[in-house]
């Protein structure tokens, strides 16, 4: 959706325990938080950083911030916001950038409880912080779902956060409410409470941050969009006009992606409907989060998002000064950022010719042999090497590719700086890592020598040549169970300690009643219906923080359980046809069904259900699956065997 302005605000004061937030286990596998306090109170509002991986002027910053929450109302804008993260990080592309990212909140207590004009346009007033209200602000010629902020208000609380700006910061504005509703545009809006409001938050940064556009083929729910209205291409890069051969012959729009089987379920191809049109523009993917919520963002959109999220921060955080010629009688350094997805490349070059370094982050000039009388070229590149991506100009940008400069004198002498060996900044050791994550370990830089790490995983040595300040563990392939993690600098006390979950958290189902239940030898337990069912996820893990579930259906996208749209705590149900709330349709068995006027067949037959969960620490456990015979009403016995 995309966002309107709104008017005035009130102003609060509230405390906060910084424990209470970093107890939920939302502390970042990211860098050491460096001077950062642990609670910060200005302007009449409390500043707490939830998330450190970093100082704030090298970071991606999210600063989340609630409205209609009144200061007895607090920890609820806590629970929300805790619910809201850790949606955020079981979603490609924010799980594997998530060390690149610091979280804040900022807590305004309101005198009211509750936004404007929730649920309708008769609704009262509230006296609030940051003014949001339902239907674009009170706008009788909006939707209700609209949800605005007054941008100039929450820009003004966003500017307490400590070395954020517009440049490198993301808002999002969570509303006290359990009605459905968000937006998207300078910044993102999303009801606290309502069962699919934590869905709401990656989609409209999405919005605001990639500048994605909706996917829907209605803008008025419940009216079918119409006919899409100009043969001009649209600038969306995930709407076209183009058919499939034209996209491969012009090599436009997401011709790299066609045929690959989708994120979000299927295959990237061309599917009709978008920009609030039925007919007449395609987009890559039949379903995806900027169409219906719940499910991934598809290749597309996440290689939009990775861009956006990778232009925020600096690929090389610092490195040896490049200002001047040095000396070719010491090392030379970078330092660079550590996605949990994967290590970034370094090449370095001298003349133009590559040396073999392994990756590493330090060369010893010492060992080149460069002779006096003429000076040399010596240049790092760091890539992000994700497969995220295929465009090679974004690969290309400077968001995702850096290259650092040097001038080497041999004629030059350079000081012994006295430079003891130490750790400066390391994946935080306050919570699990994950057994999939890159964990990381950055030192001083010692002009005459660089200080190695040595890695071990349960008491054994780890060998990691190359850049050994990073650690894969999903190369590792650790048993389930946890592991201890120890990085030291050899020849010194500098030591470094992790606990590694490598066990997922593991998720029951619960269905109603069925007509019949079979087993067969070498086939998951299948049950029978006639018409409507119920299922429940229940996930357990044995670490704090929350986890996510999902299931698909026949091998469909990932789609993560919420409960019921009505209600959180209900069971998700299927239907032969669906069920329409507030006309949308969900849970339709089989071929999936967004709107009312999509396909109502039911699809008789038996169906796959998988399910799976994701854990706090980013583990995505196994997928277990049952079976599920839907026939027509009076096919089946009543009776279970």
């Amino acid at each position: 959706m995309t966002a309107l302005r709104r008017r005035r605000v009130r102003g609060g004061v509230a405390r906060l325990v910084a424990a209470c937030l970093l107890a939920t286990g939302l502390v970042s596998t990211g860098t050491a938080a460096v001077g950062s306090p642990a609670v910060a109170e200005t302007g009449g509002a409390t500043v707490v950083p939830v998330q450190t991986t970093g100082p704030a002027d090298r970071r991606f910053n999210l600063v989340v911030m609630g409205d209609g929450y009144t200061a007895a109302e607090m920890p609820a804008f806590r629970a929300d916001l805790e619910r809201h993260l850790s949606m955020l990080w079981s979603i490609e592309p924010f799980a594997s950038y998530r060390s690149s990212i610091n979280v804040w909140a900022v807590e305004v207590p309101s005198r009211e409880s509750g936004v404007d004009c929730d649920p309708g346009l008769g609704a009262p007033a509230r006296d609030t912080a940051l003014d949001m209200g339902f239907w674009g602000g009170c706008n009788p010629g909006s939707v209700q779902r609209l949800l605005t902020v007054d941008g100039a208000k929450a820009a003004g609380y966003a500017d307490l956060v400590p070395g954020t700006s517009r440049a490198n910061r993301q808002i999002v504005a969570l509303a006290h409410s359990s009605t459905y509703g968000g937006a998207g545009g300078s910044y993102a809006t999303a009801s606290g409470g309502n069962a699919l409001s934590a869905l709401i938050t990656p989609h409209e940064i999405g919005h605001s941050l990639g500048g994605l556009q909706d996917e829907y083929d209605y803008y008025g729910r419940g009216v079918p969009g119409g006919t899409y209205g100009d043969d001009t291409e649209p600038s969306s890069v995930h709407h076209t006009l183009l058919t499939e051969r034209q996209m491969r012959e012009q090599r436009a729009k997401w011709w790299r992606w066609l045929g690959e089987e989708s994120e979000s379920g299927g295959v990237i191809g061309r599917y009709e409907g978008g920009l609030y049109s039925t007919k007449g523009v395609w987009r890559p993917s039949r379903h995806s989060m900027m169409k219906t919520l719940g499910y991934a963002f598809d290749q597309v959109e996440r290689e939009v998002m990775v861009q956006a999220i990778a232009a925020k921060v600096d690929l090389v955080q610092d490195h040896t000064a490049d200002a001047a010629p040095i000396g070719a009688d010491r090392t030379v350094w970078v330092d660079t950022l550590h996605p949990l997805g994967g290590e970034l490349a370094v090449e370095w070059r001298l003349d133009g010719r590559p040396l073999r370094t392994g990756g590493a982050r330090t060369v010893d000039l010492r060992g080149l042999g460069l002779a006096p009388g003429r000076t040399y070229a010596l240049t790092a590149t760091v890539t992000d090497p994700t497969p995220f991506v295929r465009d090679p100009a974004v690969r290309a940008s400077s968001a995702l590719t850096r290259t650092v400069r040097w001038t080497v004198d041999p004629a030059l002498r350079t000081p012994d700086d006295a430079v003891p060996p130490a750790f400066t900044g390391h994946t935080a050791t306050t919570a699990p890592v994950g057994a999939w994550s890159v964990v990381h370990a950055d030192t001083t830089h010692p002009v005459r020598r660089a200080p190695g790490v040595r890695w071990t995983l349960d008491g054994r040595t780890v060998p990691n040549p190359g850049n050994d300040r990073d650690l894969d563990l999903s190369a590792l392939r650790l048993a389930p169970g946890t592991h201890s993690l120890t990085a030291r600098i050899p020849g010194t006390r500098q030591e470094l300690r992790w606990t590694v979950d490598a066990l997922a958290a593991t998720v029951s189902y619960e269905l109603s009643p069925p007509l019949r239940t079979v087993h067969r030898a070498g086939r998951p337990v299948e049950y029978v219906y006639d018409g409507e069912f119920t299922m429940r996820l229940e996930a357990r893990d044995d670490r704090q923080g929350a986890v996510v579930s999902q299931f698909r259906v026949d091998g469909d996208g990932w789609y993560t359980y919420y409960g019921w749209p009505t209600d959180a705590a209900a069971p998700f149900r299927f239907s032969p046809s669906g069920t329409v709330i507030d006309d949308l349709v969900y849970g339709k068995l089989g071929r999936s069904r967004v709107v009312p006027w999509d396909d109502a067949t039911p699809d008789y037959g038996t169906h796959t259900v998988e399910y799976r969960s994701v854990d706090a620490a980013g583990n995505v456990g196994p997928a277990n699956r049952f079976l599920v015979t839907l026939v027509r009403k009076g096919a089946a016995p009543s009776v279970t065997s």
